[in-house]
């Protein structure tokens, strides 16, 4: 074993049906397990498993790091890695898997953590349950219309996992990514040593942080401060009336519980969209999909910009809920929040115009309603006749600051959006903002790709049931790129 590296005749597939690749050297690959008839001798991995040599042949293919019994080991390598183990890097590993590609995922927490760690208590999926799906794996429950607690999308998530095998190894961080060494792809700094991909997917979330702004270190100190994903329950909250920021589905969400709950609420609006839950019968996702709502193209809307957040929530069965409903029930709206000054927060003068606008967005949805109610393909899938529910009167507080002493906060909950967390990538895919450069997941690089942002393609993209979309076509660019 002296000297220059031998190269080896490689076999197309390995013996799970993966691809291996042909014309590397020892240095750059591993070696995999062999039938126990095989006349062997067995290397040992460094997590414990077993890589036999066979007698003139070396069996290579991707895999972790092997300590040579002559000293040294090769580096690790693979395929593909992706990066997360929530839904959407699951359903890659679905679709890689399918097409006999050998790849790894690498969670730094664990499988669907945040499904469980950055949801309050009384989150319920917002979708019916039927559309509680993944690749391979359709809803089976007994509840097809309901809408399932978020522990039961935890153990959903887990139960995948498990039956499609998925490679995950969990409390594994990536801390870096950057072009590998000459032309061998790319390398991957993590809490367990580095590794080698020719493809990485990087599948870590649509909501990655919080967006809270550099002038709430200026808030007065007796007040707490959180966002949406540390928020549990009312009962965990100091004293005091509630200020929330934001009014997509988390903020206008959690100003509901807490407004039932017996809090004073603040809601400082933001861009939103309404719509009923139900409308002729028929849930508003059961509308979206027959309207062709989720099939509208990201690259339909100037600059990118998509629409804002539609409110919906699964609580009690589902009902109407935005933020006009809930200034009718005794939340205090407010305009954005821009500012503080000598322990008063600024307020824009823009909430009359938000909410006039997601007006505007239920009229519009009612309407396409009713032209798709009436065509006869329709007439007997729906009911045909159904006023639009009436918006209750309501007015707005006119006001420009909000002293938080005087109106008794005790607590602000930050919910205004989420920002992404790509510092660790050094590669040339995201803008100055932050922000992945990508088509439909496919960037600049060969071989990286992003999966599961939110409107990556189309309205589907981030969303639980349809992420698979994406992954089958990013598995299919993977496999043309290197067959």
């Amino acid at each position: 074993m002296s000297g220059a590296p031998r190269k080896h005749r490689i076999p197309q597939r390995n013996e799970n049906g993966a691809k291996a690749m042909t014309g590397y050297s020892w240095e750059r690959l591993c070696l995999c397990r062999i039938g126990p008839s095989a006349s062997e001798s067995a290397i040992k991995y460094d997590r414990g498993h077993y890589a036999p040599v066979l007698r003139g042949q070396i069996n290579v293919v991707y895999g972790a790091p092997i300590a040579l019994p002559w000293g040294g080991s090769l580096r690790e390598k693979h395929d593909t890695v992706i990066i997360g183990g929530g839904q959407a890097g699951l359903a890659m590993s679905h679709h890689l898997r399918q097409r006999g590609r050998e790849h790894i995922i690498l969670e730094r927490r664990r499988v669907a953590e945040r499904w469980r760690t950055e949801r309050w208590d009384s989150l319920r999926f917002q979708l019916p349950n039927s559309w509680l799906e993944l690749p391979g794996k359709p809803y089976a429950g007994s509840d097809p219309n309901g809408f399932t607690h978020h522990s039961d999308v935890v153990r959903f998530i887990v139960d995948y996992a498990a039956e499609i095998a998925a490679p995950v190894r969990t409390g594994v961080e990536v801390t870096s990514l950057s072009p590998g060494e000459g032309s061998s792809g790319y390398s991957l700094e993590t809490t367990d040593g580095q590794i080698n991909a020719r493809h990485v997917v990087i599948a870590t979330g649509p909501f990655q942080r919080p967006m809270i702004p550099d002038f709430s270190r200026a808030i007065t100190s007796y007040v707490y401060q959180t966002d949406a994903t540390h928020y549990r329950n009312p009962a965990e909250l100091p004293p005091g009336a509630v200020l929330i920021i934001g009014s997509g589905n988390s903020g206008c969400q959690i100003a509901d519980e807490l407004l039932h709950s017996g809090r004073r609420v603040f809601l400082a609006v933001s861009r939103h969209s309404r719509v009923p839950r139900r409308y002729r019968g028929k849930d508003v996702i059961w509308w979206y999909e027959h309207l062709g709502r989720f099939d509208v193209n990201i690259d339909t809307f100037p600059g990118r910009r998509y629409p804002p957040t539609t409110i919906m929530t699964g609580v009690d069965g589902g009902y109407d809920l935005d933020p006009g409903r809930l200034g009718s029930a005794g939340v205090t709206l407010l305009g954005r929040v821009v500012g503080i000054k000598d322990g008063s927060l600024a307020l824009a003068d823009d909430a009359e115009k938000l909410l006039a606008a997601a007006d505007h967005s239920y009229a519009a949805f009612i309407e396409a309603a009713d032209i798709l109610a009436a065509t006869p393909a329709m007439r007997s899938e729906v009911e045909q006749t159904e006023p639009p529910a009436p918006q209750p009167l309501l007015s707005v507080d006119d006001i420009r600051t909000l002293n938080l002493r005087e109106q008794n906060i005790g607590t602000i909950i930050w919910a205004n959006g989420h920002g992404f967390s790509f510092d660790w990538v050094k590669l040339p895919i995201v803008d100055a903002k932050g922000t992945p450069v990508q088509q439909r997941g496919v960037t600049a690089c060969p071989g990286i790709y992003f999966l599961g942002l939110h409107w990556m393609h189309t309205f589907r993209s981030a969303i639980f049931s349809f992420v698979g979309r994406d992954a089958s076509y990013l598995a299919d660019h993977i496999d043309h790129l290197a067959p």
